[in-house]
């Protein structure tokens, strides 16, 4: 049981992330749809501040750190959704980012990897790829190539918050401390661009109109970043 656990719960955090990203896609609008998402995400956990340990000074050094790369991802994931279709930019985001988020840990934390990870990596890059050959229509192209580097873009994202991440999970008195207020802090950049770009009225008639998505996404997105960090 113990070491099918690690499994399970990366299944159940790719599942539940690809459910919020779908969500988030369908969307009249995509950054607004992120924001909703992190807000409603951060109002879920901000209770729980309450019963946890306060962070440590090397947690706090970390969470200096760690939005940086969760704002990196989340700006490349917007462009990716803006420029390709989910079946496109999911599977290479998703599929890349196990292939960086190992070769990060071996360069920057000194994690070895054995020959059938190394196997199985390769294995996954052959996938992608074929998965990412262009197709034959030519009017397609660039907006596919661009649709593919942001995707390849927002899958080093996700490497370098995989990273920072453990790390900071590591140093925390427990994971949930710095789970809790990664959210808490993660939602200061998603939403200020949204109240740049958008305005307050569309922002705030988003958060209204639409709360029962930001509830249920919301609460899919800590689950997934919860089971993949503790997986």
């Amino acid at each position: 049981m113990d070491a099918a656990l690690p499994l399970f719960l990366g299944l159940f955090s790719a599942i539940t992330l690809a459910i919020v990203n779908t969500a988030v896609k369908a969307g009249e609008d995509i950054l607004v749809g992120r924001a909703i998402l992190s807000i409603y995400a951060a109002a879920m956990v901000l209770p729980f501040i309450f019963f946890l340990p306060w962070p440590d000074a090397a947690t706090w050094r970390w969470l200096a750190i760690a939005p940086l790369g969760h704002w990196a991802y989340t700006f490349a994931l917007v462009r990716a959704m803006h420029r390709g279709d989910l079946s496109l930019v999911f599977p290479v985001m998703r599929g890349t980012a196990p292939v960086l988020t190992a070769l990060a840990a071996f360069m920057f934390l000194g994690e070895d990897l054995s020959l059938p990870a190394i196997f199985g990596l390769l294995i996954a890059s052959a996938a992608l790829i074929v998965f990412a050959m262009p197709e034959k229509v030519a009017h397609d192209r660039p907006l596919r190539r661009s649709a593919l580097f942001w995707a390849v873009m927002t899958a080093f994202g996700i490497a370098l918050y995989n990273v920072i991440d453990a790390q900071g999970a590591r140093a925390a008195p427990t994971p949930y401390v710095f789970i809790a207020w990664l959210f808490l802090i993660d939602v200061i950049g998603i939403s200020g661009a949204t109240l740049l770009l958008r305005g307050r009225r569309a922002l705030m008639t988003a958060i209204t109109v639409k709360w029962r998505y930001g509830l249920l996404a919301g609460g899919l997105s800590v689950a997934s970043y919860g089971a993949a960090l503790y997986g």
